[in-house]
């Protein structure tokens, strides 16, 4: 009998990578998803998908129903894929014995979401992280004064509410309930990662950087090759952080390189990101559920050829914004052209075609709350599966132990 995971996001081509090797590693695999049409739905490696309620109408109602799928379908493993992480890991010791839940819990995932207790984590694991106040605190007036600075909410995702401020500017009012951080404005090079882990140590780790963006959000992105100069020190920082946490699962970071050469950790992502995409997708679940093999280099992780990959139709929105921007068929617009031709689609496959060609379809519902809140598609993607506040259920920051 066919092993059974549980992914529970299917609106996202993460999830429908992850769909798509557990299925070649011979899995069946089953989707839960708020939405009622999505991305994976159409996917002919999903055997079977079920609509839940939205985690952020209620946590408690959304785990039940998980569990309930668990114990329906014969679950041996449970996979969360984005943001939605914050609440399947608390599935910790609900679910039957020997269902495999691949999440830290969430006293350690909590410190790592939380943008101001992530900087005292790299302080705590002795990497390099710009300085970084509560706004509201006499410190952070003192970083707005000293120089340039970010101003951001603790608790998002996509770049929202992302504020570059000049020294000496005013700071914004505290906003009840809405925590925010004041943080130096590093300059360099911004990179993105993504990691596997297992006990602490990487397994593979991927560094890439927006090549077209949408707002503060890359819908194309290109990987940083060992040959670049600046991805030895984010793969340095990457590993030390990752073996001072102890860290198991998916993680990614964002960071600074400075003039320098040195990296500073700005964000953690306690979770999967695009940066997924550049893992070769007959390895994808195998790191996941047989990491032995991979750190002991018998069956390594590997990358995909392609170095540069997009999302077609949110690409395709930039390439056009581009042409009719004021500088129109300027600089930016060739850019963004030449990299759109040039990359490969995160969703399409020819064995597997329909979640590409059915995708205006299947994302009309975030479309539809992009067009009616004037936000991004990545920004209105997730906002009913993640946490924007603190999570009073968690653990406060204690340090359980990896899954």
């Amino acid at each position: 009998m066919k092993p059974v995971v549980l992914i529970t996001l299917g609106r996202l081509p993460k999830g429908l990578d992850l769909a798509r090797s557990f299925h070649r590693l011979g899995w069946r695999v089953i989707v839960a998803e708020p939405f009622r049409w999505h991305l994976s739905a159409m996917s002919n490696a999903v055997a079977r998908r079920y609509t839940v309620t939205a985690p952020a109408l209620s946590r408690e109602r959304y785990l039940d129903e998980l569990r309930d799928i668990v114990l329906k379908e014969g679950v041996d493993l449970v996979v969360p894929v984005s943001e939605e992480i914050m609440h399947v890991s608390h599935l910790a010791g609900r679910l039957p014995i020997g269902v495999q839940l691949y999440s830290m819990p969430p006293g350690v995932l909590m410190p790592l979401h939380d943008k101001l207790q992530f900087i005292g984590r790299c302080r705590d694991y002795g990497v390099a992280a710009p300085a970084t106040c509560a706004l509201g605190t006499p410190g952070a007036v003192d970083l707005a004064q000293a120089g340039d600075h970010i101003v951001k909410p603790v608790y998002s995702c996509s770049g929202r509410g992302v504020l570059f401020r000049r020294q000496g500017e005013a700071l914004p009012e505290v906003t009840p309930g809405r925590p925010a951080i004041v943080q130096r404005w590093v300059k360099g090079n911004v990179l993105s990662t993504f990691s596997i882990a297992a006990a602490g140590r990487p397994l593979v780790t991927v560094v890439y950087r927006g090549a077209v963006m949408s707002g503060t959000v890359a819908v194309c992105f290109e990987r940083v090759t060992e040959a670049d100069p600046q991805h030895r020190p984010v793969t340095d920082w990457v590993s030390r952080f990752i073996a001072a946490a102890g860290f198991t699962g998916f993680i990614s970071f964002d960071l600074v390189v400075d003039a320098d050469g040195q990296a500073h950790g700005i964000e953690c992502n306690p979770r999967a990101t695009s940066g997924l995409h550049f893992i070769d997708p007959d390895d994808l679940a195998r790191a996941v559920v047989a990491p032995d093999g991979v750190l002991d280099g018998t069956q390594p992780a590997r990358f995909r050829k392609a170095p540069l990959m997009q999302q077609f139709y949110p690409c395709l929105t930039e390439v056009q914004k581009s042409m009719f921007s004021p500088k129109a068929f300027g600089p930016d617009f060739r850019r963004n052209l030449s990299r759109f031709l040039r990359a490969r689609d995160v969703t399409w496959r020819w064995r597997d075609p329909l979640p590409f060609l059915a995708m205006p379809l299947t994302a009309s519902q975030i479309i539809w709350l992009s067009i009616r809140s004037g936000a991004t598609f990545g920004e209105v993607a997730t906002l009913d599966v993640g946490l924007y506040a603190p999570d009073d259920a968690a653990p406060g920051g204690s340090e359980a132990a990896a899954p």
